[in-house]
């Protein structure tokens, strides 16, 4: 009885003379391999194959479901288990190439049994195209996705390497955030833009604090390394600016002999411990962008859009014998699409301008790329991004809290970001009051009163 059955089945074993029915058949086992791999090889070709085919898409299916229903569920949760922790993304890598080879061999093994020459010659070609598209389509998607994991372990184990577990302070994350100048005029690192955020753990709720990087008479806690050489502050026989404070602590790298093991350096944890003594607050994190390698990255992203308040000559501002050069261009007022070069000059030109607007033009090209890292632009580019990122930005934000700020950084970016800048007529960098300085801190990050109940 199966053989008479097999007989008269015309999926298993057809008419090979009727072309319209081996033309049906065809674009039945075609669009049956695309919308359930494996059915093609169950109905028509090997059993055990398509079972194995059948069984591995009902898997890929459950876990489809159960991640979504996770990320809907639990996004903080769902993104731990790709980011903090590389076992995540290595089955991420494994799967998609398991797929990507299962999708390949099913839609040959398709097109091996729909039997083309039996086909009639007006469909075989659209046969055979749609089939190749839509492996294409599947096979290539895997190897995006296993191409974008492996490279986000990359990057993720060379910036997210080291760094220990810390606790909101007051319901607060504290980050120092550095931009770094180490240009071909300078000798090593100095941090050309310095500022704090402050992050509401729970909301996103952002304040960014931007210290002059000629802020004078920094005060140290007690505690800090840096208060037994200056325990009255930063000062010294010559002009002692808190951007200065990176080289010193480098130059005494037995103050802060952990620094390296703990993911950072010692001019970093200098410059921490000023910007904690000048605003109060305890600093968690630190994250440091190179800006002579910055313009990569923005570049990877696809550039910024900047509204520029007024015209913005660039480039060197000397010669070597002291004389002035001549700008090398202009940014034009008004809004403008800046690649990667154009946003560095416009975050650093000194022309015609005070180190207090330049903080103010880093701010914005700080924020143009916070609002460029969303996940369709990121993913889209991410290899690109992911390469830049790796050679701009070192933190010691471990990487097991990554899933945390990631989520927590998109709470931010839907809201607006306060601004803080010390400088006059508020604060004088020369002669800083920093009993001020610390109510403004205080005064920015206080949690709102809750409305009064009618």
């Amino acid at each position: 009885m199966s053989a008479s059955l097999n007989t008269q089945s015309p999926v298993r074993s057809p008419d090979l003379r009727s072309r319209p029915l081996m033309t049906k058949r065809a674009w039945w086992l075609v669009v049956l391999n695309i919308l359930i791999p494996g059915s093609a090889q169950v109905l028509a070709g090997d059993r055990r194959m398509g079972r194995f085919g059948l069984g591995a898409t009902l898997v890929l299916w459950v876990l489809v479901v159960l991640g979504v229903a996770v990320f809907l569920l639990n996004r903080t949760f769902a993104l731990g288990l790709l980011v903090d922790n590389p076992i995540g993304l290595w089955v991420v890598v494994i799967a998609c190439a398991f797929y990507g080879v299962l999708w390949i061999l099913l839609t040959f093994d398709t097109l091996r049994l729909v039997r083309l020459v039996r086909v009639a010659p007006s469909v075989r070609g659209l046969v055979a195209g749609l089939s190749v598209v839509v492996m294409v389509a599947l096979a290539g998607t895997a190897g995006y996705t296993a191409a974008n994991a492996v490279s986000a372990i990359g990057l993720l184990g060379t910036v997210f390497s080291g760094g220990n577990v810390a606790p909101p302070i007051n319901g607060r994350y504290n980050i120092l955030l550095l931009g770094g100048d180490a240009g071909p005029d300078r000798t090593g690192l100095r941090p050309d833009s310095i500022s704090v955020a402050s992050i509401d753990a729970a909301t996103g709720a952002a304040t960014i604090f931007g210290i002059p990087r000629n802020l004078e008479q920094v005060p140290f806690v007690k505690g800090s390394p840096l208060y037994g050489p200056f325990p009255g502050g930063y000062n010294c026989w010559d002009d002692c600016l808190v951007s200065y404070l990176y080289t010193y602590g480098q130059e005494h790298p037995e103050l802060y002999p952990n620094a390296v093991k703990d993911g950072s350096q010692p001019g970093i944890e200098a410059t921490r411990d000023a910007a904690e003594g000048i605003l109060g607050l305890t600093l968690q994190y630190y994250v440091l962008i190179d800006m002579q390698g910055f313009a990569d990255l923005i570049d990877a992203l696809g550039g910024i859009d900047i509204d520029v308040p007024a015209r913005l000559p660039y480039g060197a501002n000397s010669f070597d014998d002291g004389s002035h050069a001549p700008p090398a261009g202009y940014i034009e007022a008004g809004k403008q699409h800046m690649g990667g070069q154009i946003a560095l000059w416009y975050a650093r030109s000194r022309y015609a301008t005070t180190d207090f607007a330049r903080m103010q033009r880093q701010r914005q090209v700080q924020e143009a790329i916070l609002h460029q890292f969303d996940p369709a632009n990121v993913l889209s580019k991410f290899q690109a991004v992911a390469a830049a990122g790796g050679q701009v930005v070192s933190t010691d934000i471990p990487q097991n809290m990554l899933s945390f700020f990631v989520d927590l950084a998109s709470k931010t970016r839907k809201q607006p970001i306060t601004k803080v800048d010390f400088v006059p007529p508020t604060i004088h960098p020369g002669e800083p009051d920093y009993t001020l300085l610390r109510q403004l801190v205080a005064q920015a990050i206080k949690p709102a009163s809750p409305s009064p109940t009618p």
